[in-house]
């Protein structure tokens, strides 16, 4: 834990001095104090955790899973095959250039409040760190082991297996601990534009309310959501990649 102190350090200052504006300008609803945002989470706690947060971890996991499905699956096409790379490719990169939130009241009126609608958008925000990250893994094999591997008679199946996979695990770790967090962002952003249940749709009705700290407490909510979902894939991959030299 010594090796976060100086984060931690930073953060508890960020958070005193928040405090004290907060205080300050004595304004709750524009400014709430952290200790106010801890105490509507915790009288919250029931609607939150009951009703609201098995909504979002829905949404999260549903788009995760096939992000990686067809992430993963779109990579391998493409390092195989340069036809499809050249015509997926441009179009996954295109596809970030369109601001989500603009989407997001179009998916609404396709799929209307469904969860598929909030699902579409986290699956947009996942699937091009999932995608990009494992198709450069599965490329950046060393020439020289490829061609060790054939001339010791391994067929194109032992390369994928053999040399492919385990070169390019790192990368897709890399680029689902991005979008762990991007999936948290989507399914919120999902919610926020047209949802009857979820955090982002309970911070939303608080707005209306002009409740700050009702504002906040989903946010951070979501926030620690986030958080274990990233220390949680650190973790299988540190499980997962025991050959690999780490820090």
């Amino acid at each position: 834990m010594k090796k976060y102190a100086a984060a931690s350090l930073l953060v508890s200052c960020f958070l005193l001095i928040w405090e004290v504006g907060a205080g300050l300008i004595d304004l709750g609803f524009i400014l709430p104090a952290p200790t106010d945002i801890v105490r509507k989470l915790w009288e919250l706690k029931g609607p939150l955790f009951v009703n609201h947060l098995p909504s979002t971890l829905l949404i999260i996991f549903i788009g995760l899973f096939l992000s990686i499905v067809f992430g993963v699956g779109l990579a391998v096409w493409m390092s195989v095959s340069k036809m499809v790379e050249r015509t997926f490719y441009p179009i996954i990169i295109a596809s970030q250039t369109i601001p989500i939130i603009a989407l997001a009241p179009i998916f609404v009126l396709w799929f209307g409040y469904s969860i598929w609608s909030k699902v579409v958008v986290t699956v947009l925000i996942t699937f091009f760190p999932i995608t990009v990250n494992t198709y450069d893994g599965l490329c950046s094999t060393s020439k020289e082991y490829r061609d060790l591997l054939l001339t010791m008679g391994a067929s194109k199946k032992d390369l994928f297996f053999k040399l492919q996979v385990p070169a390019s695990a790192p990368h897709f770790f890399s680029g689902l601990k991005v979008a762990v967090t991007l999936s948290v962002i989507g399914a919120a952003i999902g919610e926020w534009i047209g949802a009857q249940a979820g955090l982002g749709y309970f911070s939303r009705r608080m707005m209306t309310q002009f409740d700050g700290a009702g504002v906040f407490a989903p946010i951070v909510l979501l926030s620690a959501v986030g958080i274990i979902l990233f220390i949680f894939v650190v973790y299988l991959e540190k499980r997962t990649l025991k050959w690999r030299k780490t820090k």
